[in-house]
């Protein structure tokens, strides 16, 4: 089976890491790492990671890392026939917090998608849209918005699929 990069955006709570973890459960997904990009800074965050963790098969393997995420994939070379990044949303808000530059942030995206070129695991990627509902009061919230759907633009042109999940249910996004 070739290698598939799938795209799974939506909003909070639309069931897109659970969507992710029965994509990686299929029996063609093989061996599994889920790269994690959430940091623990609260007990609620701290709450969360261990659900997700919990939720997870005991044979997948978990990389934890919130911003160099090309060099972190890169350093795993072939060991693992699918990807599930989980999420694109806290790996953008991790780099801006970071006082990364927009410039850096869609390069880093760029690099994001050579890796996956350059390897031969599928990929599962998650990410938030975060563009649908009122404008953000504030200049940040807003820089944040229009950076995260330019960054998941360009993730939704390398997909070979993309879903947009609502209340755990699925729609194909076609090319336009």
């Amino acid at each position: 089976m070739s290698k598939r990069f799938t795209l799974l955006l939506g909003g909070a709570r639309a069931g897109k890491s659970a969507a992710a973890e029965r994509l990686g459960r299929a029996p063609s997904a093989g061996r599994v790492l889920v790269v994690a990009t959430a940091e623990a800074g609260d007990d609620d965050m701290r709450a969360r990671i261990a659900r997700h963790r919990a939720d997870r098969p005991t044979d997948w393997a978990t990389l934890e890392e919130p911003r160099a995420l090309s060099a972190a994939i890169r350093n795993y070379g072939g060991a693992y026939d699918t990807l599930i990044l989980d999420c694109v949303t806290l790996w953008v808000s991790n780099l801006m917090l970071a006082d990364a530059a927009k410039v850096d942030i869609l390069r880093e995206t760029d690099r994001l998608i050579e890796t996956y070129e350059r390897g031969t695991a599928s990929w599962i990627v998650v990410s938030n849209e975060v563009g649908l509902g009122i404008v953000p009061a504030t200049e940040l919230g807003r820089e944040y918005r229009d950076l995260l759907g330019h960054v998941n633009q360009r993730l939704a042109a390398r997909a070979d699929e993309a879903y947009f999940l609502i209340a755990g249910r699925a729609l194909a996004l076609e090319n336009f």
